[in-house]
C-alpha cells in the first residue's frame, strides 16, 4: 500500500508510524525529506526546500510525497515567470490553486493551446542518409569512402520540413508529463491529450534526458511562453540528487532555492542595466592567486569589464543580524573580486538598518530582504529599491568597483 505522505517546505509534519521500507525510501532522498525516530515506531518527517509531488520507491516501500510550498500558488507562479504573459492569476483554474503541480500542469494546457491555436509550427531539419533515390545533394567523399564503388543505396544529405523539430519535441514531451501527474485530470487531463494528439507526428523528450537546443526567433516567438514553462516542467521531473540511485522517483520537484535566485537574478539585471551594470550569474572565479578554489557568486554587476558589485541570494528567513557563515562568504567574495561593497538578499524576515563594517578592512556588507508573499508589481519595487541602495554604495560608484588597481586577478 502507497504512504501517501503531506509536508510542508521546510517544515516538521506529525509523528507519524513508518514501516522499515518506507524509512529507506525517505531516507534515500534527503534533499527532499528527513525523518528523525521518535521511538515506538514513529517517526517525525520533515520537509527541504523543495515542493512539488513525487512517488518514491516501489512495493511495499512506495511512498508518494507531496510538499506545499509556503507561497501561494499564485505568487509562485510569478516568481518563476517573472510575470510574463505566461502568467495571469485567472489562467489558473480556482478549484487547483492550492496545489502546484495542478497549477502547472493547467497553466501549460492553456499556454500550450494558445502557442498552438496558429497552427502546429515546422521547420527545417538536416539529414544525412543512405537512400535509393536522390534527394537533396549526393555526399560525394562519403559515398566512395563507405559504399567502395556500389551505386546504391547513395550518401545524401537535404533538409525536410517537418514539424519533429526541437520546439515540439520539448513541448509535446511536457504535455506527456503533465498527465502522467499526480491531481491532473478533468477538463486540464483533456485538454492536454487533445494538444498531445496535433503533435502526433513528434518525437517527444523524455524526462531526464538532455533538452533538444532551441533559440527564440520571429517564426516561433509564440512558442516562447509554453516553451519556457515546458523546459521548466522537465528539468523538475528529473532532480538531481544524491539518493536517486537507490529509489525509483517520478514527479515534478522545484528548488525554492534555486526559483528565488533565478527570480532576483533576473530582476536585477534588468533593475541595473540603466546604471550601465551588467549582471553574470553562477560565474566561476578562483579565490587565492593560484587558482585552486573556486567559487561561483550567485550575481556578480560589472561595469567596463570589471566587478563592480557582487550579490548572493539566501533563500532563508532574517531575524536580525545575518549568520556568521554568510558574512564570511561575503567577506570571502570582496577580497577575491577586490570590491568594497557586497550584498545579501534574504527572502523574507527582518534586519537592521546598518550596514557591516567589517574590521580592519574596507569591507562593507549590506544586508536586504524581500517579502515574497506580496503582489509582482510590488516585489518588482522592492528589488529596484534594493538595486538603487546599491547604486548609492561605493562599490558602486568607484571606478569599476575595485579596491586595488595593483591586485593580481
Amino acid at each position: 500500500m502507497t504512504l501517501r505522505l503531506e509536508l510542508g517546505e521546510a517544515a516538521a509534519a506529525p509523528l507519524r508510524p513508518l514501516t522499515p521500507a518506507q524509512v529507506a525510501t525517505l531516507a534515500a532522498v534527503p534533499e527532499l525529506v528527513t525523518v528523525t525516530p521518535a521511538g515506538a515506531g514513529l517517526w517525525r518527517p520533515a520537509g527541504r526546500q523543495r515542493v512539488g509531488t513525487v512517488r518514491l520507491g516501489a512495493g511495499e516501500g512506495m511512498v508518494e510525497l507531496r510538499i506545499h510550498p509556503k507561497l501561494p500558488i499564485r505568487r509562485l507562479l510569478a516568481l518563476l515567470h517573472d510575470a510574463s504573459d505566461i502568467w495571469q492569476p485567472q489562467q489558473v483554474t480556482a478549484a487547483r490553486d492550492d496545489l502546484l503541480v495542478p497549477a502547472l500542469a493547467d497553466l501549460l494546457a492553456r499556454v500550450a493551446d494558445r502557442a498552438l491555436r496558429g497552427g502546429v509550427l515546422h521547420g527545417y531539419v538536416h539529414h544525412e542518409d543512405a537512400l535509393t533515390m536522390v534527394r537533396g545533394r549526393i555526399r560525394t567523399s562519403a559515398h566512395i569512402s563507405r559504399r567502395f564503388g556500389l551505386p546504391m543505396p547513395l550518401e545524401v544529405a537535404y533538409d525536410d520540413h517537418t514539424a519533429d523539430i526541437p520546439e515540439n519535441q520539448i513541448l509535446l514531451g511536457a504535455l506527456d508529463l503533465a498527465r502522467s501527474l499526480p491531481d491532473v485530470g478533468g477538463s486540464t487531463g483533456r485538454l492536454l491529450r487533445h494538444l498531445a494528439a496535433r503533435l502526433m507526428d513528434v518525437t517527444p523528450v523524455r524526462p531526464g534526458l538532455p533538452l533538444p537546443v532551441w533559440r527564440p526567433t520571429r517564426l516561433n516567438e509564440r512558442y516562447v511562453p509554453a516553451l519556457r514553462l515546458a523546459e521548466l516542467l522537465l528539468s523538475g521531473a528529473s532532480p538531481q540528487l544524491r539518493g536517486t540511485g537507490a529509489v525509483q522517483m517520478d514527479g515534478f520537484i522545484l528548488n525554492m532555492a534555486q526559483v528565488f535566485e533565478r527570480f532576483l537574478t533576473r530582476q536585477l539585471t534588468t533593475a541595473l542595466k540603466p546604471y550601465g551594470l551588467r549582471c553574470e550569474a553562477q560565474q566561476q572565479h578562483r579565490l587565492d592567486q593560484q587558482g585552486r578554489v573556486p567559487f561561483r557568486p550567485d550575481v556578480i554587476g560589472y561595469r567596463g569589464g570589471r566587478p563592480a558589485v557582487v550579490i548572493d541570494a539566501k533563500y532563508l528567513s532574517l531575524n536580525g543580524s545575518p549568520p556568521t557563515e554568510h558574512l564570511y562568504q561575503l567577506i570571502a567574495y570582496c577580497t577575491a573580486l577586490g570590491l568594497r561593497d557586497g550584498h545579501l538578499v534574504y527572502a523574507g524576515g527582518t534586519t537592521g538598518a546598518e550596514p557591516y563594517l567589517i574590521s580592519h578592512s574596507e569591507i562593507t556588507v549590506h544586508a536586504h530582504v524581500l517579502d515574497l508573499d506580496q503582489e509582482y508589481d510590488e516585489l518588482q519595487r522592492a528589488v529596484g529599491e534594493i538595486a538603487e541602495r546599491g547604486i548609492d554604495t561605493r562599490g558602486l560608484i568607484g571606478s569599476g568597483g575595485g579596491r586595488r588597481s595593483s591586485r593580481r586577478s
